[in-house]
Formats: structure tokens, C-alpha cells, sequence
């Protein structure tokens, strides 16, 4: 099959790694996959070399961004629409709502010349809790108007696929849940050494108890709430990868709240599968998850994940087997259960021991290439 994977962009977060994964792995069943993927914004980090190093081509197109923009948009169409004349691919496989709209709206201009199978996997979505309810409103209108224009969705998990079934964005017979999967082994260490080298970075020894964290530093993930939990967990050093437009309050509430020697802010990292070995529990304080890829990989790593119930955080998180997911905003839930796995090493090594095992069998690369190579001979009928 010749395979187009369009993204708004390669930055990092779980989307991104997703699409390469995915398309390597459809390289390997000998599949002619290229991904297109747009401008990276400023202040966000890149995850092209990771394509690069999996082998896997992709073009660059610099009108694909993620920001609202007619002319950008429309240039978009016309780039995606010249990849889909050029390559004449079997299937067209959108990721992110903008590059969901603009490779839509690319292959039903093409008519009859259209690939034989367009998939798009919102990989979360922004129809509730991102925007004001205007634009909300709007984006819902759209995004119900596009999933005419693909023959299958997708979602990552169970809890996506029931919001866009709440919303009205497609009935339930259109969407497949395809769930994540990653070389999880090549990702990440738990090894002691790995885990004695991180924790001299951040000068503090083995008896020091570490949570992790990592995301963007924006409103939807609430990471004033990750400084007001750690604030409530007695001597809990929180290291936090990643940055965004909130890093000065979370700095200036962690002043606030006198903690700002137990407050590691590394912004973006590119060995965040190392910084794993370094972590007692990895926490997630969000207001809305699609599937929670650091919580997989935490989990991976043997480190147990304390999380709100946001979105899909329930597929990733066992509640009381390989972590504890709570409710949405209860810092007092979230420091409790941290306290519980600082204060009881057997519990933490039962959670971590059980979420590594989860994992490696829920989300492999094979299992998610596998399902999605059936969805594709399902609608091209081969």
C-alpha cells in the first residue's frame, strides 16, 4: 500500500511519536509511507530526528500550523493536495485536528481522484474544556462536517471514543479505537545506574523521594495543581520536563509556597526515557488526556503513576493496581495517594511491577500496526 500520514507537526508529545512509530512499522510490512507535517511553533520542541532516526521520510510543509490562519489554511489544502496528486496513495491518515481539517478537505477536493481510504485518529481533542464555548461550539460543527469526508475515525482509547460519541461527531459504528503502542523497551531506563546518574544531576541522593512529570506547561494539564500537591507531600521533589506559557506562575506559586528548592523545572528534554530511572511516582494533574503516552512509558519504567481521571487516563491507569487516578482537581486526593507510595516501599514496587507488565502488553507497536493495517484492508476491501 502506498500510506500518507499528515500531521499539524512533529513536536514532542505522544501524537508525534504515534505517527513515526506507526509508519516505520508499516515500513517494515513493506508499505511506501511518507509523512507530511507542518511548522513547529516557536518555544516547542522537535521530534523530527526521531523520524530521521526511525527511517521514516516526511515533508515539511511550512503552511501546515497548528494556529488559525485562511491563508495559511487554504496553502495548506493546495500543498496536501499536491502530495495526494503526486503520491496517488491507497490510504490518506490524518493526526490533529489541523492537519484533520486541511488533508480532509485536500482529498474531497480531489474527487474521484480521492485515496481509497481516509482515516483520521484524534488523538484527544480540543471540543471541550480547551476554548470558550463559542468556539467550541463552532470547532464541534466542523469537526461533525469533516468525519463526513473520512471512512473511518479513529480514537486512542474507550474515553475518546465516548466524548466524540457524546458530541455528535460521528456514531459509534464510524470510529475504531486503536489504542497506542511504542518500543517501549527502546525508550526508556529503570536501570540503577541510569537512575544514580540522573539524581546527581538534580544533586539529590537514592533515600530522596522523586516525582516526575512532563507536558506542556499550559492550562489544560494544570500545573499549579502539580506545585500544590507536591507542597502537601512532605520532602517530594517534583522534576518536571517540558515548558509553556505558564512556567512563570508555576515558579512564582512555588516562591509562593516556599518550595522552589524541591521545584526542578528542566524544560524540554530529549532524554526523557532516562529520566524515568529517576522517579518514585510520576503524578498528572490534567483537565483532559486523549492516552496519557508519559504515563505509559512512566508505568513502563516501573514507576507508579498518580493521575486525575481525565479523558483516557483510565485505559493507561489501573486505579489501585498500577497507580491511582482520582478526581479532577483533588490536590488533596492527589498528595494522599502520593504520600501512600512514599510511605509504603512494597506498595510502589507492587504498582510498578504490575504497570510494567500492563504496558508492554497493551500498547506494543505491533499490536497498534496490526490494527490499524486491518482497519485500512477493511475499507479498501483486500
Amino acid at each position: 500500500m502506498r500510506i500518507v500520514h499528515a500531521i499539524a507537526r512533529l513536536n514532542v508529545g505522544g501524537a508525534a511519536l504515534s505517527v513515526i512509530e506507526l509508519a516505520a512499522g508499516q515500513q517494515r510490512l513493506g508499505h511506501d509511507v511518507i509523512v507530511v507535517a507542518g511548522r513547529i511553533p516557536e518555544g516547542e520542541a522537535s521530534m523530527e530526528q526521531v523520524a530521521v532516526d526511525f527511517g521514516v521520510p516526511y515533508v515539511h510543509l511550512p503552511s501546515l500550523q497548528r494556529e488559525v490562519s485562511l491563508r495559511a489554511d487554504v496553502a495548506a489544502i493546495g500543498a496536501i493536495r499536491g502530495v495526494l496528486r503526486d503520491r496517488q496513495p491507497d490510504v490518506l491518515h490524518t493526526h490533529t485536528s489541523k492537519a484533520g481539517t486541511t488533508g480532509r478537505l485536500a482529498a474531497v477536493s480531489r474527487g474521484s481522484a480521492r485515496p481509497g481510504c481516509v482515516v483520521h485518529t484524534f488523538h484527544g481533542h480540543v471540543l471541550s474544556g480547551y476554548f470558550d464555548p463559542v468556539r467550541e461550539h463552532v470547532f464541534r460543527l466542523v469537526e461533525r462536517t469533516l468525519a463526513h469526508a473520512a471512512d473511518s475515525l479513529v480514537a486512542v482509547s474507550d474515553e475518546v471514543r465516548a466524548d466524540l460519541v457524546r458530541l455528535r461527531i460521528a456514531p459509534p459504528k464510524k470510529i475504531a479505537v486503536i489504542p497506542y503502542g511504542f518500543d517501549l523497551d527502546a525508550r526508556i531506563r529503570s536501570d540503577a545506574a541510569t537512575r544514580a546518574r540522573k539524581r546527581a544531576e538534580l544533586g539529590v541522593g537514592d533515600e530522596a523521594f522523586v516525582v516526575g512529570w512532563a507536558g506542556r506547561l499550559t492550562a489544560i494539564k494544570q500545573p499549579l495543581d502539580l506545585v500544590r500537591t507536591i507542597a502537601a507531600v512532605d520532602g517530594a521533589v517534583l522534576v518536571a520536563a517540558g515548558d509553556g506559557e505558564l512556567r512563570a506562575e508555576v515558579e512564582a506559586l512555588a516562591r509562593e509556597l516556599d518550595i522552589s528548592s524541591r521545584i526542578h523545572l528542566l524544560g524540554y528534554v530529549e532524554d526523557i526515557g532516562d529520566w524515568y530511572a529517576a522517579f518514585d511516582a510520576f503524578l498528572l494533574s490534567s483537565l483532559n488526556e486523549g492516552s496519557p503516552v508519559v504515563a505509559i512509558e512512566a508505568q513502563a519504567a516501573r514507576v507508579p503513576v498518580v493521575a486525575t481521571d481525565a479523558g483516557g487516563t483510565r485505559t493507561v491507569v489501573d486505579d489501585g493496581e498500577t497507580g491511582f487516578v482520582v478526581r479532577i482537581g483533588d490536590v488533596a486526593a492527589l498528595a494522599e495517594r502520593l504520600t501512600r507510595i512514599r510511605d509504603d516501599r512494597a506498595l510502589r514496587t507492587r504498582l510498578g511491577n504490575a504497570g510494567a507488565e500492563r504496558m508492554r502488553e497493551r500498547f506494543s507497536t505491533a499490536r497498534m500496526v496490526e490494527d490499524t493495517e486491518r482497519l485500512y484492508r477493511r475499507i479498501l476491501g483486500r
